[in-house]
């Protein structure tokens, strides 16, 4: 599904150069569900933005769903992040002057879907987050674990084949946290691969598989599940 081998990220200034990530590789096969730890500064960030092909990367090889994305311009990596990605983000990132059903719609209308088809998606979206009959709601008349769910709507309603999701139950209490976590398990369930970025070991403890980044480096692979055959 995604791997990543000896690839590197640099960030330049006139006067610095910072290593991201240096001699990074790592491996996530179809249906997996993998957190990513690491303290502040360790390079998680730099790699879920580069799994998400919203930044580029310096050397090394990234190959997305059978896809080398290696040397591709803005286009054609923004064509294969709408066809194979979904994205949840710490602070939801909902429009306050969008009812839910509109603010699903939006990245579908990006994608040219046409009315039926988005009213389809949107309403099976809601569904699976159970806001089907909140749809015509506000994002302010929701809870904090009630709009996160409408984030995860809005990413599934484009049938992503990969779903990142950066410090989703971050700005959530405990309670609202576990609720989120258990819809993204149900999600992965149904054969989405999903990786994550936590700081909550909880959490981490409840997925298939940890990484760890240290450094920009993965230091070491910790698997919740002892079945589980992790490549690596």
């Amino acid at each position: 599904m995604l791997r990543m081998k000896n690839l590197s990220k640099v960030y330049r200034t006139h006067m610095i150069e910072t290593h991201a990530l240096r001699g990074f590789e790592i491996e996530v096969n179809q249906g997996e569900f993998v957190t990513v730890t690491g303290p502040s500064g360790s390079g998680k960030t730099s790699f879920l933005n580069i799994a998400g092909l919203l930044e580029t990367f310096d050397d090394g090889e990234y190959v997305l769903d059978g896809v080398n994305v290696k040397g591709m311009d803005d286009s054609a990596r923004s064509r294969l992040r709408n066809e194979k990605l979904g994205f949840i983000f710490q602070g939801f990132n909902l429009i306050p002057d969008l009812n839910l059903f509109d603010n699903v719609d939006v990245p579908l209308r990006y994608r040219g879907f046409n009315a039926k088809e988005r009213k389809e998606r949107i309403e099976d979206a809601l569904a699976k987050v159970g806001l089907a009959s909140r749809m015509k709601h506000f994002p302010a008349e929701l809870s904090g674990g009630q709009q996160q769910r409408v984030a995860i709507a809005r990413a599934l309603a484009g049938s992503p084949r990969l779903l990142l999701a950066d410090e989703p139950t971050g700005n959530l209490d405990t309670q609202m946290a576990r609720g989120v976590m258990e819809l993204l398990e149900e999600i992965n369930a149904q054969g989405t691969t999903i990786i994550m970025v936590t700081h909550d070991p909880e959490l981490a403890l409840r997925t298939q598989r940890n990484v760890h980044i240290i450094d920009g480096q993965v230091s070491d692979l910790v698997r919740s599940a002892p079945t589980l055959v992790v490549a690596s």
